[in-house]
Protein backbone atom coordinates (compact mmCIF):
# COMPACT_ATOMS: atom_id res chain seq x y z
CA UNK A 1 0.00 0.00 0.00
CA UNK A 2 1.18 3.47 -1.06
CA UNK A 3 2.15 5.43 2.25
CA UNK A 4 0.63 9.49 1.45
CA UNK A 5 -2.67 10.17 2.43
CA UNK A 6 -4.75 11.16 1.23
CA UNK A 7 -3.44 8.88 -2.06
CA UNK A 8 -4.04 11.09 -5.04
CA UNK A 9 -5.34 8.70 -7.81
CA UNK A 10 -5.77 9.68 -11.30
CA UNK A 11 -9.17 7.75 -12.26
CA UNK A 12 -8.78 6.28 -15.47
CA UNK A 13 -5.89 8.99 -16.46
CA UNK A 14 -6.41 12.18 -16.24
CA UNK A 15 -9.96 11.89 -18.17
CA UNK A 16 -11.10 15.95 -17.28
CA UNK A 17 -8.55 16.48 -20.40
CA UNK A 18 -8.10 13.70 -21.95
CA UNK A 19 -10.83 10.59 -23.44
CA UNK A 20 -10.77 8.10 -20.51
CA UNK A 21 -8.08 5.42 -19.89
CA UNK A 22 -6.10 6.62 -23.22
CA UNK A 23 -2.59 6.81 -23.48
CA UNK A 24 -2.58 9.79 -23.46
CA UNK A 25 -4.90 10.50 -20.14
CA UNK A 26 -2.50 7.98 -18.40
CA UNK A 27 0.79 10.02 -19.48
CA UNK A 28 -0.80 13.22 -18.66
CA UNK A 29 -2.07 12.11 -14.85
CA UNK A 30 1.72 11.01 -14.49
CA UNK A 31 3.42 13.49 -15.16
CA UNK A 32 0.79 15.22 -13.03
CA UNK A 33 2.41 13.62 -9.94
CA UNK A 34 -0.40 11.53 -8.79
CA UNK A 35 0.32 8.52 -6.63
CA UNK A 36 -1.44 6.03 -8.22
CA UNK A 37 -3.87 5.72 -11.72
CA UNK A 38 -7.29 3.76 -11.99
CA UNK A 39 -7.22 1.02 -14.83
CA UNK A 40 -10.80 -0.60 -15.29
CA UNK A 41 -9.80 -3.88 -16.87
CA UNK A 42 -12.74 -5.94 -18.84
CA UNK A 43 -12.54 -9.39 -21.14
CA UNK A 44 -12.13 -9.92 -24.83
CA UNK A 45 -13.81 -12.95 -26.10
CA UNK A 46 -10.01 -14.76 -26.32
CA UNK A 47 -9.53 -13.42 -22.95
CA UNK A 48 -7.29 -10.21 -23.28
CA UNK A 49 -8.19 -8.08 -20.31
CA UNK A 50 -8.07 -4.40 -21.79
CA UNK A 51 -8.94 -1.22 -20.16
CA UNK A 52 -12.34 0.28 -20.87
CA UNK A 53 -14.63 1.85 -17.93
CA UNK A 54 -17.47 -1.33 -19.19
CA UNK A 55 -17.49 -4.22 -21.48
CA UNK A 56 -20.12 -1.90 -23.61
CA UNK A 57 -18.50 0.43 -25.62
CA UNK A 58 -20.25 2.33 -27.83
CA UNK A 59 -20.29 5.46 -25.81
CA UNK A 60 -16.13 4.99 -25.24
CA UNK A 61 -14.99 4.09 -29.08
CA UNK A 62 -16.07 4.60 -32.69
CA UNK A 63 -17.21 1.32 -32.77
CA UNK A 64 -20.71 1.97 -34.77
CA UNK A 65 -18.32 3.38 -37.61
CA UNK A 66 -17.33 0.58 -38.28
CA UNK A 67 -19.85 -1.21 -40.66
CA UNK A 68 -17.87 -4.67 -40.46
CA UNK A 69 -18.88 -4.69 -37.08
CA UNK A 70 -22.33 -3.64 -37.70
CA UNK A 71 -23.73 -7.41 -36.97
CA UNK A 72 -22.37 -7.01 -33.70
CA UNK A 73 -24.44 -4.46 -32.07
CA UNK A 74 -26.75 -6.87 -29.36
CA UNK A 75 -29.37 -6.38 -26.39
CA UNK A 76 -27.61 -8.34 -23.16
CA UNK A 77 -28.10 -8.33 -19.48
CA UNK A 78 -25.23 -6.70 -17.71
CA UNK A 79 -25.36 -7.09 -13.88
CA UNK A 80 -29.19 -7.50 -14.18
CA UNK A 81 -29.65 -3.98 -16.34
CA UNK A 82 -30.38 -4.72 -19.78
CA UNK A 83 -27.87 -2.49 -22.23
CA UNK A 84 -27.98 -2.46 -26.05
CA UNK A 85 -24.70 -1.80 -28.11
CA UNK A 86 -21.15 -3.68 -28.67
CA UNK A 87 -19.52 -5.67 -26.10
CA UNK A 88 -15.69 -6.57 -25.90
CA UNK A 89 -16.44 -10.55 -24.92
CA UNK A 90 -17.87 -10.09 -28.62
CA UNK A 91 -14.81 -9.13 -30.23
CA UNK A 92 -10.89 -10.72 -29.78
CA UNK A 93 -7.87 -8.35 -29.68
CA UNK A 94 -7.40 -8.50 -33.16
CA UNK A 95 -10.65 -6.82 -33.46
CA UNK A 96 -10.36 -4.70 -30.73
CA UNK A 97 -7.41 -3.18 -31.35
CA UNK A 98 -8.27 -1.82 -34.56
CA UNK A 99 -11.17 0.64 -32.76
CA UNK A 100 -10.17 4.25 -31.10
CA UNK A 101 -11.60 5.95 -28.14
CA UNK A 102 -14.01 8.27 -27.63
CA UNK A 103 -14.81 10.80 -24.81
CA UNK A 104 -17.92 9.27 -22.76
CA UNK A 105 -19.28 12.87 -21.74
CA UNK A 106 -18.62 15.13 -24.51
CA UNK A 107 -21.27 17.55 -23.56
CA UNK A 108 -19.62 18.07 -20.18
CA UNK A 109 -16.03 18.04 -21.37
CA UNK A 110 -15.97 19.10 -25.20
CA UNK A 111 -12.21 19.48 -24.66
CA UNK A 112 -11.57 16.39 -23.63
CA UNK A 113 -13.59 15.39 -26.88
CA UNK A 114 -11.04 17.05 -29.12
CA UNK A 115 -9.11 14.12 -28.63
CA UNK A 116 -11.61 11.16 -30.16
CA UNK A 117 -10.99 8.77 -32.63
CA UNK A 118 -7.18 9.31 -32.30
CA UNK A 119 -5.92 7.03 -30.20
CA UNK A 120 -6.35 3.14 -29.60
CA UNK A 121 -7.66 1.04 -26.85
CA UNK A 122 -5.25 -0.21 -24.51
CA UNK A 123 -4.48 -3.78 -22.71
CA UNK A 124 -3.75 -4.02 -19.05
CA UNK A 125 -0.33 -4.52 -19.99
CA UNK A 126 0.00 -1.66 -21.73
CA UNK A 127 -1.03 0.60 -18.51
CA UNK A 128 1.39 -1.21 -16.62
CA UNK A 129 4.37 -0.57 -18.98
CA UNK A 130 3.25 3.16 -18.81
CA UNK A 131 3.55 3.02 -15.02
CA UNK A 132 6.49 1.15 -14.52
CA UNK A 133 8.54 3.24 -17.02
CA UNK A 134 7.21 6.77 -15.27
CA UNK A 135 8.35 5.45 -11.79
CA UNK A 136 11.89 4.84 -13.18
CA UNK A 137 12.42 8.06 -15.31
CA UNK A 138 10.61 10.24 -12.22
CA UNK A 139 12.39 8.57 -9.76
CA UNK A 140 9.13 7.72 -7.27
CA UNK A 141 6.79 5.23 -6.49
CA UNK A 142 3.91 4.88 -8.32
CA UNK A 143 1.28 2.33 -7.76
CA UNK A 144 -1.78 0.88 -9.98
CA UNK A 145 -5.46 0.62 -8.75
CA UNK A 146 -6.81 -1.64 -10.57
CA UNK A 147 -10.45 -2.20 -10.97
CA UNK A 148 -12.08 -5.72 -12.04
CA UNK A 149 -15.49 -4.85 -13.66
CA UNK A 150 -18.38 -7.01 -14.31
CA UNK A 151 -16.59 -10.12 -12.90
CA UNK A 152 -19.56 -12.47 -11.92
CA UNK A 153 -21.08 -11.37 -15.47
CA UNK A 154 -17.37 -12.24 -17.32
CA UNK A 155 -18.02 -15.89 -15.27
CA UNK A 156 -21.14 -16.83 -16.77
CA UNK A 157 -19.98 -16.07 -20.50
CA UNK A 158 -17.10 -18.27 -19.76
CA UNK A 159 -14.36 -15.93 -18.84
CA UNK A 160 -12.92 -15.75 -15.18
CA UNK A 161 -11.11 -12.58 -14.49
CA UNK A 162 -9.20 -13.58 -12.06
CA UNK A 163 -6.70 -16.17 -13.50
CA UNK A 164 -7.01 -13.68 -16.29
CA UNK A 165 -5.54 -10.38 -13.99
CA UNK A 166 -2.77 -13.15 -12.82
CA UNK A 167 -1.82 -13.99 -15.67
CA UNK A 168 -1.16 -10.33 -16.82
CA UNK A 169 0.11 -8.98 -13.98
CA UNK A 170 2.91 -11.89 -13.67
CA UNK A 171 3.33 -11.65 -17.73
CA UNK A 172 4.37 -7.89 -16.76
CA UNK A 173 6.59 -8.88 -13.87
CA UNK A 174 4.35 -6.69 -11.93
CA UNK A 175 5.08 -8.84 -8.47
CA UNK A 176 8.96 -8.30 -8.63
CA UNK A 177 8.85 -4.92 -9.62
CA UNK A 178 7.89 -3.82 -6.17
CA UNK A 179 5.45 -1.32 -7.34
CA UNK A 180 1.80 -0.71 -5.50
CA UNK A 181 -0.98 -2.40 -6.48
CA UNK A 182 -4.30 -2.34 -4.91
CA UNK A 183 -6.90 -4.21 -6.58
CA UNK A 184 -10.46 -2.86 -6.24
CA UNK A 185 -14.11 -4.19 -6.96
CA UNK A 186 -17.90 -3.91 -6.38
CA UNK A 187 -17.79 -7.48 -5.97
CA UNK A 188 -16.32 -9.07 -3.38
CA UNK A 189 -16.16 -12.93 -4.50
CA UNK A 190 -13.75 -11.89 -7.05
CA UNK A 191 -11.53 -10.03 -4.75
CA UNK A 192 -11.48 -13.10 -2.70
CA UNK A 193 -10.37 -15.18 -5.76
CA UNK A 194 -7.58 -13.12 -6.21
CA UNK A 195 -6.63 -13.34 -2.57
CA UNK A 196 -6.62 -16.77 -2.89
CA UNK A 197 -4.03 -16.64 -5.86
CA UNK A 198 -1.52 -15.06 -4.12
CA UNK A 199 -1.55 -11.74 -5.83
CA UNK A 200 1.01 -9.59 -3.74
CA UNK A 201 -1.71 -6.91 -3.87
CA UNK A 202 -3.86 -4.35 -1.14
CA UNK A 203 -7.86 -5.42 -1.57
CA UNK A 204 -10.31 -2.52 -1.41
CA UNK A 205 -14.02 -3.13 -1.62
CA UNK A 206 -15.82 -0.39 -3.49
CA UNK A 207 -19.53 0.69 -1.91
CA UNK A 208 -22.45 2.33 -3.52
CA UNK A 209 -24.34 4.81 -2.24
CA UNK A 210 -27.76 2.40 -2.38
CA UNK A 211 -28.09 -0.96 -4.44
CA UNK A 212 -26.57 -4.60 -3.99
CA UNK A 213 -23.41 -6.23 -5.23
CA UNK A 214 -24.22 -8.53 -7.93
CA UNK A 215 -22.45 -11.12 -7.09
CA UNK A 216 -24.50 -11.24 -3.60
CA UNK A 217 -27.42 -10.96 -5.83
CA UNK A 218 -26.95 -13.95 -7.81
CA UNK A 219 -26.29 -15.85 -4.95
CA UNK A 220 -28.38 -15.06 -2.08
CA UNK A 221 -31.06 -13.13 -3.82
CA UNK A 222 -32.82 -11.02 -2.18
CA UNK A 223 -31.34 -11.90 1.10
CA UNK A 224 -28.29 -10.03 -0.46
CA UNK A 225 -27.09 -7.44 1.98
CA UNK A 226 -26.77 -3.88 0.94
CA UNK A 227 -24.21 -1.83 0.23
CA UNK A 228 -25.68 0.48 2.67
CA UNK A 229 -24.89 -1.78 5.12
CA UNK A 230 -21.68 -3.00 4.41
CA UNK A 231 -20.58 0.40 6.26
CA UNK A 232 -22.53 -0.60 9.08
CA UNK A 233 -20.14 -1.31 12.60
CA UNK A 234 -21.63 -4.54 11.76
CA UNK A 235 -20.94 -4.58 7.88
CA UNK A 236 -17.31 -3.42 9.02
CA UNK A 237 -16.47 -5.65 11.40
CA UNK A 238 -17.49 -8.23 8.68
CA UNK A 239 -15.07 -6.75 6.44
CA UNK A 240 -11.81 -7.25 9.16
CA UNK A 241 -9.43 -9.84 7.58
CA UNK A 242 -11.33 -10.28 4.59
CA UNK A 243 -9.76 -6.70 2.48
CA UNK A 244 -7.62 -4.18 3.40
CA UNK A 245 -10.38 -1.09 3.11
CA UNK A 246 -13.38 0.05 1.25
CA UNK A 247 -13.78 2.70 -1.12
CA UNK A 248 -17.47 4.48 -0.61
CA UNK A 249 -19.14 6.85 -3.31
CA UNK A 250 -18.44 10.78 -2.33
CA UNK A 251 -22.03 11.32 -1.33
CA UNK A 252 -21.71 9.26 1.52
CA UNK A 253 -18.98 11.15 2.83
CA UNK A 254 -20.37 14.73 2.44
CA UNK A 255 -24.01 13.09 4.59
CA UNK A 256 -23.77 14.77 7.68
CA UNK A 257 -23.10 13.32 11.04
CA UNK A 258 -21.22 10.64 8.69
CA UNK A 259 -18.67 8.43 11.10
CA UNK A 260 -17.79 5.80 7.47
CA UNK A 261 -14.00 6.88 8.15
CA UNK A 262 -13.70 6.96 11.43
CA UNK A 263 -15.22 3.71 12.03
CA UNK A 264 -13.24 1.92 8.88
CA UNK A 265 -10.19 3.06 10.97
CA UNK A 266 -11.20 1.77 14.35
CA UNK A 267 -10.98 -1.59 12.25
CA UNK A 268 -7.96 -1.02 10.93
CA UNK A 269 -9.16 -0.84 7.36
CA UNK A 270 -8.35 2.10 4.35
CA UNK A 271 -10.74 4.44 3.22
CA UNK A 272 -10.67 5.42 -0.40
CA UNK A 273 -13.46 7.73 -1.98
CA UNK A 274 -14.88 8.56 -5.58
CA UNK A 275 -15.19 10.69 -7.43
CA UNK A 276 -13.76 13.99 -6.77
CA UNK A 277 -14.37 16.17 -10.22
CA UNK A 278 -14.70 20.24 -10.32
CA UNK A 279 -17.94 20.07 -12.86
CA UNK A 280 -21.19 21.50 -11.74
CA UNK A 281 -22.68 18.22 -12.89
CA UNK A 282 -20.77 16.25 -10.31
CA UNK A 283 -20.83 18.35 -7.08
CA UNK A 284 -23.35 18.91 -4.58
CA UNK A 285 -26.07 21.05 -4.92
CA UNK A 286 -24.42 23.50 -2.47
CA UNK A 287 -21.41 24.16 -3.95
CA UNK A 288 -22.18 24.28 -7.82
CA UNK A 289 -21.62 27.81 -9.26
CA UNK A 290 -23.75 29.26 -11.84
CA UNK A 291 -22.99 28.10 -15.75
CA UNK A 292 -24.55 25.10 -16.51
CA UNK A 293 -23.30 21.76 -15.82
CA UNK A 294 -19.71 21.87 -17.67
CA UNK A 295 -18.56 25.32 -15.53
CA UNK A 296 -16.52 24.64 -12.57
CA UNK A 297 -17.91 25.19 -9.36
CA UNK A 298 -16.86 25.72 -5.72
CA UNK A 299 -15.35 22.56 -5.73
CA UNK A 300 -12.35 23.41 -3.29
CA UNK A 301 -15.22 23.62 -0.85
CA UNK A 302 -16.50 19.78 -1.50
CA UNK A 303 -13.36 18.52 -1.64
CA UNK A 304 -12.38 20.11 1.89
CA UNK A 305 -15.08 18.60 3.29
CA UNK A 306 -13.82 15.07 1.68
CA UNK A 307 -10.84 15.68 3.26
CA UNK A 308 -11.57 16.51 6.69
CA UNK A 309 -13.01 12.98 7.19
CA UNK A 310 -9.43 11.82 7.00
CA UNK A 311 -9.84 9.64 4.05
CA UNK A 312 -7.05 8.04 3.03
CA UNK A 313 -7.36 8.32 -0.64
CA UNK A 314 -9.47 9.83 -3.82
CA UNK A 315 -9.99 9.47 -7.03
CA UNK A 316 -9.97 12.40 -9.84
CA UNK A 317 -10.77 13.35 -13.16
CA UNK A 318 -8.57 16.40 -13.23
CA UNK A 319 -5.27 15.00 -11.36
CA UNK A 320 -3.29 18.70 -11.51
CA UNK A 321 -6.29 19.80 -9.41
CA UNK A 322 -6.24 16.89 -7.32
CA UNK A 323 -2.65 17.32 -6.68
CA UNK A 324 -2.40 20.82 -6.07
CA UNK A 325 -5.21 21.11 -3.69
CA UNK A 326 -4.96 17.61 -1.61
CA UNK A 327 -0.78 18.19 -1.26
CA UNK A 328 -1.82 21.55 -0.16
Amino acid sequence: MLRKSPLVIGHRGAPGYRPEHSRSSYELALATGVDAVEPDVVATKDGVLVVRHENEISGTTDVARHPEFADRRTTKRVDGEALTGWFTEDFTWAELSTLRVRERLPEIRPASALGDDAEPILRLVDVLDLVRRAAREQEREIGVVLEVKHATYFASVGLDLAPLIERDLRLAGWPDEGLPLIVESFESTVLGQLRERGIPASVVYLIEASGRPYDQVVAHGRQASSYTATVTAAGLDGLVGRVDGISVDKRMLLARGTTIVDDAHARGLTVFTWTCRPENAFLAPEHRSDGGKAAFGDYPGEWDVIARTGVDGVFVDHPDLGVEFFRA
